[in-house]
């Protein structure tokens, strides 16, 4: 199973209700006639993102970091469904939806992820705590990945690796209950993690899940 995550942030931040209301939207409508392949799909809303939001500022050229962002997560089955999932966005039943968000868009980055521990598909809703796991530059430790999902849950919590690298975004994402540090899970606490690892905690405001 695949994770397309977009972030991203509206044009005018003083429009937020109206972006967040285009966005539930959109979601509904791809929840109310799902593509082949797809399994759902929730926004976000985050006070932060999991990298710094100027590291790709000069190449996108994104806004500044003065308001809410937005992390939207499109569950599909496979590559193919990714790519039917990228044509029925814009296409029949669902473009004046996407086009209503489209126009209030601001800016954004995206990335890719395969589900490596958890239920097909998982219950995104019920996880209001992102922990997102960098390695260093040429760290050899890369399978110890796998291990992050140590003391989950796989009922309620799940772990992703990114597939691609469409950005600045980290190389692991573990999703699980809980908004404080002290339900981290342990495979991803700072004892366990490898030397030059690092895992941030971000807690996240469910807008839609469906």
């Amino acid at each position: 199973m695949l994770a397309y995550i977009f972030w991203h942030r509206p044009l005018d931040a003083c429009a937020i209700d109206a972006y967040e209301r285009a966005q539930v939207v959109f979601h509904r409508s791809l929840a109310r006639t799902p593509p082949v392949g797809f399994h759902g799909s929730a926004v976000f809303r985050i006070a932060n993102l999991p990298w710094p939001w100027s590291a790709a500022a000069a190449q996108e050229r994104l806004p500044p970091d003065d308001g809410p962002g937005y992390e939207d997560w499109y569950l599909v089955e496979d590559y193919t469904a990714l790519g039917v999932l990228n044509e029925a966005a814009v296409g029949r039943g669902h473009r004046t939806a996407h086009d209503a968000v489209a126009n209030r868009f601001g800016a954004g980055a995206g990335g890719l992820y395969g589900l490596l521990e958890g239920l097909r598909p998982p219950p995104l809703a019920e996880a209001s705590l992102a922990v997102w796991v960098a390695r260093p530059p040429g760290s050899r430790q890369r399978a110890l990945g796998d291990l992050l999902g140590d003391g989950i849950d796989p009922r309620h919590a799940s772990l992703w690796r990114r597939q691609f690298v469409f950005g600045p975004a980290p190389e692991y994402c573990l999703l699980a209950p809980g908004q404080a540090e002290r339900n981290q899970p342990a495979g991803v606490s700072a004892t366990r993690l490898p030397e030059g690892w690092t895992a941030t905690l971000f807690a996240r405001e469910v807008l839609f899940d469906g």
